[in-house]
C-alpha cells in the first residue's frame, strides 16, 4: 500500500476538547474570558501566545482546553504543531479566532503525517480533530500531499519504475482519465531519451501518460500538461554519485510525485480545464548496457544530444515528456524535477527554483506562492548562457563545459524542447524536508504543488483559490 488515507479527523463535535488560539496582542482579553483559575494557571505558565506555544487548561476531569499561541504572524504550519502534542486519546476542535479556518485545518493534517510502514509498532495514533463544512479543498490537499510524501519516502526497492507507473495509471483510472502506458519497443521509438537513461537498469522504463477533462469542460476549454521526472533511484550512472549523495536518491522521482499530487487536486477540484500528465518512470543505474559519456542519443524531437554526464539524466527524462506535450498546444505547460544541485546551492532546501518564459505568468505564481505559504523564487532564463551547451559532435550537450549556473544551464536545456510561444514553467524542487518542523516531518515532501494549484485555479476557473 503506498498511499495512506486520512485517520485523524472527525466530521462531529461530539466529546471534542476546544483549542482556543491566541495572538498576543488579544491575549490579555482572552484572559477575560476564562474562568478566574484557568486564568491564573496561564499567567503562572509564563504563556505570551508565541508561535507554536501550547497550554493545557485543568478541568475538573483532567485536560478542559488547550490554548495555541499564534505569534504576531503566522502559517498554517503553526497548526501542525498540535498533532504531536495533543493528548492522542482525546478529539479536538479549533476554536474561532484571527487566523485562517481552512489553512489551519490544512496545517493540522500536515503536521498528522506520520511514515510507519516498517515499524513493527507503529506508535501512538493522532489526536483526531473536527473538520467543518466547506474545508474540502484542504482535505483534498493533505489527502495529495500524504500520498506526495509516501511515494518519495517509499523505498526504491519497492518503488521502481513499473511500481510508479502502475501507481500513475490507478490514479488516472480512479478519476476516470485515459490512460496508455508505453514501453518495450514502443517506449524506445516514442521516448528515446527516456529508455536511454534507464537502459542500464533491469528494471524496466515506461512512461504513462494521461488525459482527463473536467466534467463542464470542453473540447475548446484550456489544456493545462504536467510532466514529471520519475526517477526512482539515482546512482548517477558511470558518473557515479558519492555514497553519501546517493542516500537520498529514493527521492529523485519527487517531481513525478508532485506533478500526480497537483493532478489529484485539480482532478478533485473539477476544474473546468482539459489535463494532461505525463510521467517518466525510469531509473538510472550502472551496467553493461548503461549510456556512458560522449554517447549520443536522438531524442524525441529530432535533435541530437551528446552525454557529457550521465548524472544529468532527468532533462534527458523530460525533453521527450516536453516536446510531446507541445505539440498538443497547451494553454500552460508545468514541468516538476528534483533536478539539480546547483539550485540548491543558490536557493537552499526550502525554495524551488522557478524558472519561467513568461513574465506575466511567473509573477502570479510567485504572489500566489506567498499566499497559500508555499513560496517559490524565479531564477532566471539567461538567454547568454546558450552556447555553454554546444557539443562538437552532436546538436546539444546535456551539461555545460563550465562548473557555473547549473540550474540555468538545466533550464536552457529543457527549454529547447518547448515549442515557442507555449506558457511553460519549470520547478527545480528538493522534494525533501531535512530535519522535522511543525507541520513539515522529515522525510519527503510536496513543494511548489499548493502555489501551482492556486495559479491554475485563478487564471483558468471562475471559482477563487483559498
Amino acid at each position: 500500500m503506498l498511499e495512506q488515507q486520512l485517520d485523524c479527523i472527525t466530521g462531529s463535535t461530539a466529546d471534542t476538547r476546544p483549542v482556543h488560539v491566541v495572538r498576543p496582542d488579544g491575549l490579555a482579553g482572552f484572559l477575560k474570558t476564562l474562568p478566574p483559575a484557568q486564568a491564573a494557571f496561564l499567567r503562572d505558565a509564563d504563556f505570551t501566545a508565541k508561535a507554536a506555544e501550547l497550554a493545557f487548561l485543568p478541568g475538573p476531569d483532567g485536560v478542559a482546553a488547550a490554548v495555541l499561541g499564534l505569534g504576531t504572524g503566522s502559517t498554517p504550519f503553526t497548526f501542525g504543531a498540535l498533532p504531536a502534542r495533543l493528548p492522542h486519546a482525546t478529539a479536538w476542535r479549533l476554536e474561532p479566532g484571527d487566523y485562517d479556518p481552512a489553512g489551519a485545518t490544512l496545517g493540522y493534517l500536515l503536521g498528522a503525517y506520520r511514515y510507519n510502514r516498517f515499524r513493527s509498532s507503529p506508535g501512538q495514533s493522532v489526536a483526531p480533530l473536527f473538520v467543518p463544512a466547506g474545508h474540502e479543498l484542504s482535505l483534498s490537499q493533505a489527502a495529495a500531499i500524504w500520498m506526495v510524501r509516501d511515494l518519495i519516502n517509499t523505498p526504491a526497492n519497492l518503488l521502481g519504475p513499473v511500481e510508479l507507473a502502475e501507481f500513475t495509471a490507478a490514479l488516472a483510472g480512479r478519476h476516470g482519465a485515459k490512460c496508455h502506458v508505453s514501453s518495450g519497443p514502443e517506449l524506445e521509438e516514442a521516448y528515446p531519451t527516456v529508455a536511454a537513461v534507464g537502459r542500464g537498469s533491469v528494471r524496466p522504463s515506461q512512461v504513462v501518460a494521461f488525459h482527463w477533462q473536467g466534467s463542464t469542460a470542453t473540447a475548446e476549454s484550456p489544456l493545462v500538461s504536467l510532466c514529471g521526472k520519475g526517477v526512482c533511484f539515482d546512482t548517477g550512472g558511470y558518473d557515479l554519485k558519492p555514497s553519501a549523495a546517493m542516500l537520498r536518491m529514493k527521492k529523485d522521482m519527487g517531481g513525478a510525485a508532485t506533478v500526480l499530487g497537483l493532478a489529484r487536486i485539480i482532478m478533485e477540484a473539477d476544474l473546468p480545464i482539459r489535463l494532461a500528465v505525463r510521467i517518466g518512470c525510469v531509473e538510472n543505474a550502472v551496467s553493461g548496457t548503461a549510456m556512458r559519456p560522449s554517447d549520443v542519443l536522438h531524442t524525441r524531437s529530432g535533435l541530437t544530444v551528446e552525454i557529457g554526464n550521465t548524472d544529468a539524466e532527468g532533462r534527458l527524462v523530460l525533453c521527450d515528456l516536453l516536446d510531446e506535450a507541445s505539440h498538443e498546444d497547451p494553454a500552460l505547460l508545468i514541468d516538476c524535477a528534483t533536478l539539480t544541485g546547483a539550485a540548491r546551492v543558490a536557493l537552499g532546501p526550502d525554495l524551488p527554483a522557478l524558472f519561467c518564459n513568461d513574465d506575466g505568468l511567473s509573477e502570479t505564481v510567485l504572489r500566489l506562492g506567498n499566499v497559500v505559504h508555499d513560496p517559490l523564487w524565479r531564477l532566471p532564463l539567461w538567454a547568454g548562457y546558450n552556447d555553454w551547451l554546444k557539443s562538437p559532435v552532436a546538436d546539444i550537450n546535456n551539461v555545460s563545459a563550465k562548473p557555473l549556473a547549473g540550474a540555468i544551464i538545466a533550464g536552457l536545456y529543457l527549454q529547447r524542447f518547448v515549442k515557442p510561444g507555449i506558457p511553460w514553467m519549470h520547478l527545480d524542487l528538493y522534494a525533501w524536508n531535512d530535519q522535522s518542523r511543525p507541520g513539515r516531518p522529515e522525510g519527503g515532501e510536496a513543494m511548489g504543488m499548493r502555489a501551482l494549484f492556486a495559479l491554475i485555479q485563478e487564471r483558468f476557473s471562475s471559482r477563487v483559490a483559498e
